[in-house]
């Protein structure tokens, strides 16, 4: 021991100095490693020409891409299938090497078509030709607020709802009451335009009861129900126009299906809805597949499947708003009350299309009690 320490007191100043920094300088890389690993936000770092040279784990989970497959590909690559994302990206990129920093939320879509988002905030060349991301997963707060967009302008149609109904359904009854009185005067001469303007006119009523239904609701009595017997009251009532357009309802139930809690005839609305939506779909026939069955996490599974033309894309994040439809005489205002419906029985409404292949809506209800203070 002695020995070594004259050694170690008789070496240069210089040599000694350079070798506490060496020491230094490997504790604080250490300590920064420790940091990049532990931290809950996603750290990425890239070069100049856009590869990525290491990320930490919580980016790794954040992404979903093992990190032997992240490092050595461009930023752009992992969970970007849209050629839309992938321009996205490059504007951040872009940003970032003529502004030095920027900050912006970017979109990923993995192979199954799952779209995650990330806030980013990049800086560039936090050492020589290496540039620093951090990211976090946004996915479920843009997930939220576009659920609270969508509740504060169903709140806001409801609100008007009843009003407007109100004010239309009045001059509307004197319309329908005078054409009943001028029946048989133009059923003679002017019969097809007789037809044009009480089917028209019967058409603004179902738009009416559409808007009474956006209004909110008396407190319903919720009940425990026979989910199957509901469903098959409803393909009993829509059986001839089933019929009339070479449509077959094909059904799969899960046997001994516990009850459900609901209010049957709300339900059945909903039901009608997308059945309905279903057969207008199918031009040239086919099979609307209708399944039933309960999951593990105590929760009953409907699907609904049509064989249609199916929905773009970009086109099914907005079904359910106001107005918005794809069918060229539609409102939008029977799906948005089918969502409202299906919410304030604690469930949920979930849509799988493939343009040419179909529709697929999948509801999923809760079997336990809905309690005296989430009903509207």
């Amino acid at each position: 021991m002695e020995k070594q320490f004259k050694q170690e007191v008789a070496l240069p100043l210089d040599n000694r100095k350079k070798q506490m920094m060496g020491t230094d300088l490997l504790e604080s890389e250490q300590k920064y490693r420790l940091i990049f690993e532990q931290t809950m936000d996603g750290f990425l770092l890239w070069d100049h020409d856009h590869y990525i040279i290491d990320v930490n784990s919580a980016g790794v989970n954040m992404i979903g891409v093992p990190k032997e497959k992240l490092i050595g590909s461009r930023v752009y690559d992992p969970h970007t299938i849209q050629e839309e994302g992938k321009q996205e990206i490059l504007r951040h990129i872009d940003e970032v090497l003529q502004n030095g920093q920027i900050g912006s939320t970017l979109i990923f879509e993995d192979n199954d078509g799952i779209k995650k988002y990330f806030d980013c905030s990049s800086k560039l060349d936090i050492w020589s030709g290496v540039n620093f991301t951090v990211f976090k997963d946004v996915t479920e707060k843009v997930e939220m607020q576009e659920q609270l967009r969508k509740s504060d302008t169903l709140t806001v149609i409801g609100e008007l709802a009843a009003g407007i109904a109100h004010e239309i359904r009045n001059p509307l009854t004197a319309l329908k009451g005078f054409i009943q009185l001028l029946e048989s005067s133009m059923m003679n001469e002017h019969a097809m335009y007789y037809q044009v303007i009480t089917s028209e006119l019967q058409r603004i009523d179902t738009i009416i009861n559409e808007f009474l239904l956006l209004a909110k609701p008396q407190a319903i009595k919720y009940q425990e129900k026979d989910i199957k017997q509901i469903m098959k009251e409803t393909t009993d009532l829509l059986s001839a126009q089933a019929v009339l357009h070479n449509i077959q309802f094909v059904t799969m139930y899960n046997n001994k299906l516990p009850l459900v809690f609901c209010e049957p005839n709300q339900l059945k609305k909903v039901f009608i809805n997308l059945i309905k939506n279903a057969i207008e779909v199918m031009p040239n026939g086919g099979n609307i597949t209708i399944t039933i069955k309960k999951k593990r996490n105590q929760r009953i599974q409907i699907s609904i499947k049509d064989e249609g033309t199916g929905i773009a894309k970009e086109k099914i994040k907005k079904l359910g708003e106001p107005f918005y439809t794809t069918k060229a005489r539609g409102t939008g205002l029977g799906l948005m009350v089918s969502y409202r419906i299906i919410a304030e029985h604690q469930g949920t409404i979930s849509i799988e299309s493939e343009e040419g292949r179909g529709t697929i809506f999948t509801i999923e209800l809760p079997l336990s009690p809905i309690k005296d203070d989430q009903l509207l």
